[in-house]
Formats: structure tokens, C-alpha cells, sequence
């Protein structure tokens, strides 16, 4: 059962959105670590925090990108969805990599960078023709 194209769309936009602003929260987090606690943010820096959401990412990611894939059959959003998940589940998981700031930091960045670009790929992929020099109309 396809997905309506609206709902589609919809998700795309949801999970690039989601992502970047990951990626952002990724970068930022180094510097927010020491006004943290005198700022009450202490809640959003834990370790079950970033599970839940990279377990989220993980499950929109999937179920988004796999949908384009049987409507538009290529590999492209799947080849940048797959190296951001892996990137995101070492930065959480590997203990030696999650408990150094910057290299964490980097990982994860660079994890919800990609999924965010896959989001994006699927969404052109969906969206089918795109107008640009090359048409002939």
C-alpha cells in the first residue's frame, strides 16, 4: 500500500528538518556542557535523551527512505542514510568515543548531517522532475 504523496512529502520534510537540527544540537552541545546546569538543561544533555532520539531518527529515517525507495527505486537517499545511522549509533554506543566531547561531537554532527541529506535526496527523488537549465519546457 504506497503512501499518499502529501504524506510522503510530509515526512521528508519532517526527518531533514529533524535532522539538521540534531546535527546543530550535536554541534552545539560542547558548548552548552558548562552552562548546563546553572541554565536547567542538565534534563536534555543525558544519555537517555540522545538514545531516544537517535532510536527516533532511526525509525523515521527507515521507514521514510524505504517508502521513496519502492516508489523511486534508487539507492541514493539509502547510500547517505546508512553511514548517518551507523555514525550516530557508534557515537552512542562505542563508550571510549561517547564520553570524549569533541570527537562525540563530530561523530554525531556528522551522523545527523547525513541523515538529514538523505531526507533531502529522498524528497527530490520523490518530488520526481526538477525544473533547472536543462529543460526543454
Amino acid at each position: 500500500m504506497p503512501l499518499p504523496s502529501r504524506l510522503r512529502h510530509l515526512l521528508d520534510r519532517f526527518g531533514a528538518t529533524g535532522s539538521m537540527l540534531c546535527a546543530v544540537h550535536c554541534a552545539v552541545i560542547p558548548l552548552l556542557l558548562a552552562a548546563a546546569p546553572s541554565l536547567g538543561l542538565s534534563f536534555w544533555l543525558s544519555d537517555g535523551v540522545e538514545k531516544a532520539l537517535v532510536v527516533f531518527v532511526t525509525l523515521l529515517g527507515l521507514f521514510s527512505l524505504v517508502w521513496g525507495y519502492r516508489r523511486h527505486g534508487a539507492l541514493r537517499a539509502l547510500a547517505f542514510l546508512i553511514p548517518g545511522l551507523v555514525a550516530l549509533w557508534v557515537g552512542v554506543l562505542y563508550d571510549p568515543l561517547h564520553h570524549n566531547a569533541v570527537p562525540h561531537a563530530v561523530v554525531m554532527t556528522l551522523g545527523g548531517l547525513l541523515v538529514g541529506i538523505a531526507h533531502l535526496v529522498n524528497l527530490r527523488l520523490n518530488h520526481g522532475h526538477v525544473h533547472d537549465a536543462s529543460c526543454a519546457h
